[in-house]
């Protein structure tokens, strides 16, 4: 929620509250969508020895899995302009 949160008070500080408001919805919505395949999300390449699945929401990738009980869990967002690589592979062993 830490995440959630972050993005929501840099989009308010930048483009106004009524754009955090409209994007933390719209984030929910695809959240709630993984699920109903109303979200379109693409595997991410077995070359990360990885296992999971991404989608692209504004300028964010947001990367989740299957829990063990196959709830789904939103692992990570990145800026479109951060170094996924890296910081993906760090949340995902978390």
């Amino acid at each position: 929620m830490k995440a959630l949160l972050n993005i929501y008070r840099c989009t308010r500080d930048r483009r106004g509250t009524e754009q955090a408001d409209r994007d933390i919805n719209g984030l929910f919505e695809a959240f709630d969508g993984i699920d109903a395949h109303r979200t379109p999300s693409r595997r991410i390449p077995a070359d990360f020895g990885i296992a999971g699945y991404f989608f692209r929401y504004e300028r964010l990738f947001v990367y989740w899995r299957r829990l063990l009980n196959e709830d789904i869990g939103i692992v990570t967002f990145l800026h479109e302009r951060m170094h996924q690589i890296d910081r993906f592979r760090v949340d995902f062993s978390a």
